[in-house]
């Protein structure tokens, strides 16, 4: 289900907030606005097609899973582009709002699929094999192929159009990195109590999560004590402070962002 609404919501960004206003676009579907605005070609068509010669291109390298939800959400987000031409979209005069919007949108349904572990192919397929095949970078790869494509359009849609389309891919990316962030925000939590067993029986009990145990030694007073080392949510994070607040007030304590957890109660390693 999210897979399917993430795939919807691009494809309306795509007809409705891209297309009707002549801005670029990145990867294969950016090929196909500009083949739609050059040619009147159906952008469905083109990323049907495309997608199709690329999955058959890297079958050899790309794993049996990747392939499953790629020709899924290829096979939908067809469908959808087709269904949604010709559809009512938002009458805005402000270009670089609707770049934004367009971008915002699309960078939301991105980041939903590729959080259900998902793929919308395109050139995903093509720097996933690439990478395995040759150790291509992914990110410096999509940025010259985006490159290409956005010096192309501006022979279709000028100089103005390719800058709207910039700002919008900017959207698009920051939007993506963001949605993904927010389903698995996590902070990495350094305590050094003077309580420290205790400290490490409520995180255990209370807060039904694992702590680590580390080797410290206070550089001053080289009394050795240990830290302890844990992964928590946002709210368990606050019911540490207000429980170190009360029962070890002189505590010190380090919390930071982790972009990423991996292990046992967390994201499990099979589902990359």
């Amino acid at each position: 289900m999210l897979t399917t609404f993430g795939t919807a919501v691009v494809a309306f960004g795509i007809m409705s907030l891209t297309i009707p206003y002549r801005f670029p676009d990145s990867g294969v579907s950016g090929i196909a606005v500009l083949s739609s605005y050059a040619f009147g070609i159906s952008p469905a068509w083109v990323v049907g097609i495309l997608n199709l010669v690329l999955l058959l291109w890297g079958l050899r390298e790309l794993s049996p899973r990747f392939i499953g939800w790629t020709v899924y959400c290829v096979i939908v987000l067809t469908v959808l582009l087709k269904l949604f031409e010709g559809m009512p979209y938002p009458l805005l005069n402000e270009r670089l709002l609707v770049a934004i919007l367009a971008g915002t949108v699309k960078g939301l349904g991105s980041g939903l699929v590729l959080r259900s572990g998902s793929s919308l192919g395109g050139t995903d397929i093509l720097v996933v094999a690439l990478r395995k095949r040759y150790g291509v970078e992914v990110g410096q790869f999509t940025f010259y192929i985006n490159l290409v494509i956005l010096g192309v359009s501006i022979f279709i849609v000028g100089l103005e159009g390719a800058i709207y389309g910039l700002v919008s891919i900017f959207a698009n990316a920051l939007v993506t990195d963001n949605v993904l962030r927010s389903f698995d925000r996590r902070r990495q939590v350094i305590v050094v109590s003077n309580t420290p067993h205790e400290t490490g029986e409520f995180i255990m009990s209370e807060l039904h999560r694992g702590v680590t145990f580390l080797h410290a030694e206070g550089g001053y007073t080289h009394q050795e004590k240990p830290a302890l080392l844990c992964v928590l949510t946002p709210r368990q994070t606050m019911d540490l402070k207000r429980y170190l607040s009360t029962s070890d007030p002189k505590a010190f304590m380090i919390v930071s962002d982790a972009s990423e957890v991996l292990g046992r109660g967390f994201k499990n390693w099979k589902a990359l």
